[in-house]
């Protein structure tokens, strides 16, 4: 049976411009597909992605759940776009409220938007909803982006005991992608549900990008470096784990390498 690799990116273009990481959730899913996985790629439908030009449109029997964060109902959307020349669908994680404005993560003035840590929230928990509802089990799940930090936690705690999650080896890439920003003093209660303890959400009260990327790592079965000159403090806080490690790989090879590394971990 094909192996199953699940791309939860918080950018991918041509959705958003053109980056470091919006390229590489474009071309790695492409490229592990061809190499004959099967695939299923998520990002955020932030507001400034145009519906029109990329063709984007709700998937019916995928959306109209709630999400309970803080104690407030969050409905889910989902809605697909095509890639059509890499053969590839997009699913976009969709909320009125948290996704209809016209930037990322930060305002026209460069402003930190101040409910990033329930987008966070409702963007990890709204993928793995949805791939629970496509009963779509994935053997390796690749996280790029600090709003999927917390995908790993979920997986490991809250969705230990579902079959399609029990035996998912989890992959979080680490990027340059540092905010100074502190996200909400209740980050660890938003974060909350049932299968995770109160000793699991102790390394996310600083509400930093530190404790959540640390966060992401503690719950993560191995690491890829994704950018070239990583920050010294996320090589440290990487090797400190003792886990395994894949270094930057250059655009020519990194299909190659991640397939390579993906294979390695379902092998052991």
């Amino acid at each position: 049976m094909k192996k199953r690799v699940l791309f939860v990116n918080q950018e991918i273009m041509p959705y958003l411009p053109e980056t470091h990481r919006s390229k590489i959730g474009r071309f790695l899913p492409q490229g592990i597909q061809e190499k004959g996985k099967e695939i299923r790629t998520f990002m955020p439908r932030f507001g400034n992605i145009n519906e029109r030009r990329n063709q984007l449109h709700e998937v019916i029997r995928l959306s109209g759940m709630n999400l309970i964060i803080d104690d407030h109902d969050h409905p889910l959307i989902i809605k697909v776009a095509s890639i059509q020349q890499a053969r590839m669908q997009v699913y976009f994680i969709d909320n009125e409220e948290y996704f209809q404005r016209k930037f990322t993560t930060v305002d026209k003035n460069g402003k930190f938007f101040e409910d990033n840590d329930e987008r966070t929230v409702f963007f990890s928990r709204g993928v793995l909803e949805t791939v629970k509802k496509l009963g779509w089990a994935p053997d390796v799940v690749h996280c790029h982006g600090w709003m999927s930090a917390l995908v790993p936690l979920y997986i490991k705690k809250a969705f230990k005991d579902n079959p399609l999650f029990s035996d998912t080896k989890i992959i979080v890439s680490l990027y340059n992608d540092h905010f100074d920003a502190k996200l909400n003093d209740n980050l660890p209660q938003k974060i909350k549900m049932e299968g995770i303890e109160e000793s699991d959400l102790d390394i996310y009260k600083g509400g930093n990008y530190m404790d959540l990327m640390r966060g992401a790592l503690q719950f993560a079965d191995a690491i890829v470096y994704g950018a070239e000159e990583l920050s010294a403090d996320y090589v440290k806080m990487a090797e400190e784990t003792g886990k395994p490690i894949l270094t930057y790989q250059g655009e020519e090879d990194y299909v190659n390498a991640y397939n390579t590394f993906y294979d390695s971990l379902l092998e052991d």
